[in-house]
């Protein structure tokens, strides 16, 4: 049996260190109250992870994924990771598969939002909640529901945070992530990153692959979706504190990265 202190169902041996003490080759996890101990972790099981409720953000490498609400996320085995989260509540489910299908898909991160048909086949997944034993049923279905990602799969690239090597333009996107609710000025940004505004401006796209316009709305877009979480303000307000003069410019901007419109139902 497994212990209180696991993540993904693993069991934890020392901080930050898990093992996989688990026989079967697929396994599910549900949690009602997802609690953060922000460890970065790693196993030899890809992992596809649906949040049904609150938000999460993933740091994988050099990037960093928000994984919001009816959304999943695939990562691959072998991978470091680590996720942290201020939702009030973050309702998920985790599965975990030993072996991967022979399909490209499964050999990189994706984030996506969940079809209703995926939304449904999870649900009934719980059933089968952190049982160690081996189940026909449940070894059929979900090798089934593995099979079918890569046909759900609409990518939601929008949803990647690029983090960048270089320690100025890093220190920008500091800058941009304590002052995303005021106009910023390009100036402002070379000077925090000691570079000319040209320089800058072409070093950011070419490590992050976005503009400097894109990321600080990027950002705004992002803040507003944990702000929609906690359900205290409207969404005039929401567009308000993450920097926009008026609800039609944030609901723009919301839909123009998240390809929906903003609604306290998200």
């Amino acid at each position: 049996m497994q212990n209180d202190r696991s993540k993904c169902g693993l069991t934890e041996q020392g901080k930050g260190i898990y093992v996989d003490l688990i026989p079967k080759d697929m396994y599910v996890w549900y949690e009602d109250n997802w609690q953060h101990d922000e460890h970065e972790h790693l196993h030899a099981r890809s992992q596809l992870t649906f949040v049904e409720e609150g938000y999460q953000y993933f740091h994988l490498d050099r990037n960093i994924y928000l994984v919001p609400k009816n959304h999943v996320i695939w990562i691959p085995s072998g991978l470091k990771h680590r996720v942290v989260s201020e939702a009030s509540q973050v309702k998920l489910m985790v599965v975990l598969f030993k072996s991967d299908l022979e399909n490209s898909f499964f050999q990189d991160i994706h984030v996506f939002p969940a079809p209703a048909v995926l939304i449904e086949m999870l649900r009934y997944a719980s059933k089968w909640n952190k049982l160690l034993t081996e189940d026909e049923e449940q070894a059929i279905f979900l090798k089934a529901l593995q099979t079918s990602l890569p046909n759900f799969c609409k990518e939601s690239n929008y949803l990647q945070i690029p983090v960048p090597g270089d320690q100025r333009l890093l220190s920008v996107c500091n800058y941009i992530n304590n002052h995303y609710t005021i106009n910023l000025k390009i100036e402002e940004l070379a000077a925090q990153s000691t570079l000319s505004i040209r320089t800058l401006q072409r070093l950011f796209k070419k490590e992050t692959g976005i503009t400097l316009k894109k990321y600080i709305q990027l950002i705004r877009v992002l803040k507003s979706i944990e702000l929609i979480d906690t359900k205290q303000h409207t969404l005039s307000e929401i567009g308000f504190m993450v920097g926009y003069k008026s609800l039609a410019a944030f609901t723009a901007s919301y839909y123009s990265i998240m390809r929906n419109h903003p609604n306290r139902k998200y």
